[in-house]
């Protein structure tokens, strides 16, 4: 008979009422923020510096918003300065290697530099070129798709790479 007890305590205990944690109430502050972009500029910085380890052939040079450039084949032509018409072939790729986007070999895609709605480091690493010039651009999100990405095949908070041929000037 006693045997019988030991199921029924146990069934008592673990039915008795227990408490449930609440959700804790987070008080989300600009500092908070703040420190949370830090943290993920932080290991962005660290992801692209693993990336040209790999690339150790790559001579690039980094700008004061994060951008690195690296001007592999040299042109002779004008260089790029605001308001004018760039024309140009690219291939846009994640740190992974993944191509997103990528010109034919024959198109070239045209945009007003400094004016027009291209990828903020782009636009500052064609400034850096001549007509004839081919480049390396990686970027932290913050100068190519920042938090959402492109809502296509760009995900939110990836820097990317890339390749760019400034083919003429209009």
């Amino acid at each position: 008979m006693k045997y019988l007890y030991i199921p029924i305590f146990c069934a008592l205990v673990a039915c008795g009422s227990t408490e449930t944690e609440k959700p804790k109430n987070i008080q989300w502050s600009k500092e908070k923020s703040s420190d949370f972009g830090k943290e993920l500029a932080i290991e962005e910085e660290l992801d692209i510096k693993l990336f040209l380890a790999q690339h150790k052939d790559w001579k690039t040079v980094k700008t004061g918003t994060g951008l690195q450039y690296w001007i592999y084949e040299n042109g002779s032509g004008d260089s790029a300065v605001s308001g004018r018409v760039a024309m140009v072939n690219f291939k846009i790729s994640l740190l992974d290697g993944t191509t997103c986007y990528e010109t034919e070999k024959d198109e070239l895609e045209k945009f007003i530099v400094d004016h027009s709605e291209i990828e903020t480091g782009v636009q500052e690493g064609i400034k850096k070129m001549r007509v004839g010039d081919k480049a390396k651009f990686v970027m932290p999100s913050h100068l190519a798709h920042g938090l959402v990405g492109d809502m296509n095949k760009i995900p939110p908070l990836n820097p990317i790479v890339v390749d760019i041929y400034l083919k003429e000037l209009r």
